[in-house]
């Protein structure tokens, strides 16, 4: 630190260092357990924007969501190499005690910031706000009001099956970092559409949008 004029000027040594995140880039829903949300979906740039699409326990997207390129599968559901707790699935009978991904297969860790949201964190996002069809700059989604007034939109942006988008602007398709072990080709995500919001599992292969939460 160095004085100049009467001014206090910091060396560059000792210059505090940047926050990546903007101030409106994580928002307190007054949740339990003090999650905090993020206002834009992985990829995305506003929070209306659709982001990028995963398949689950990959970090890049990709041109194709099936079994024949999905990371951790050799080819197929029966063929898996990581998170999988059933011989009957694994390659060569391969079995693991992973049920959560770990942070280098985390979308959310390794793009954005903070980690993708469990099982349960999704069920407390359900049961801790009030959620509603609506629309966010012509966008389609459901915005969730937590009962301190604040709130995220995620916007209704489908998800990939092969090549292409399927059910955009009709349902939400988001990943949860929980494997569904009773039948490990799956993981559990949260979809919505313009009746509720629910959590279910779906196959790993499949592209899904992704919401970060810390």
């Amino acid at each position: 630190m160095v004085m100049a004029l009467g001014v206090m000027v910091l060396s560059a040594s000792a210059m505090p260092e940047e926050n990546p995140d903007g101030p409106d880039d994580w928002v307190d829903l007054g949740l339990p357990s003090g999650l905090l949300w993020a206002t834009r979906n992985v990829g995305a740039t506003t929070p209306e924007e659709y982001g990028d699409y995963f398949a689950w326990a990959e970090t890049t997207p990709k041109g194709t969501y099936d079994w024949t390129n999905l990371r951790y599968s050799v080819g197929g559901c029966d063929q898996l190499t990581k998170y999988c707790g059933m011989s009957s699935y694994g390659r060569i009978g391969f079995t693991d005690s992973l049920s959560v991904l770990q942070p280098p297969d985390d979308a959310a860790t390794a793009l954005y910031g903070g980690r993708i949201p469990t099982k349960e964190d999704w069920q407390e996002l359900i049961d801790n706000t009030t959620s509603q069809w609506t629309t966010q700059n012509h966008v389609y989604g459901r915005r969730f009001t937590g009962a301190n007034g604040n709130s995220i939109f995620l916007p209704a942006a489908g998800g990939r099956n092969g090549k292409s988008l399927e059910y955009g602007t009709n349902c939400g398709f988001y990943w949860s970092s929980s494997l569904y072990t009773e039948y490990p080709c799956s993981a559990w995500y949260c979809y919505f559409f313009t009746d509720g919001c629910y959590v279910g599992y779906y196959g790993r292969a499949y592209g899904h949008a992704v919401r970060a939460v810390r």
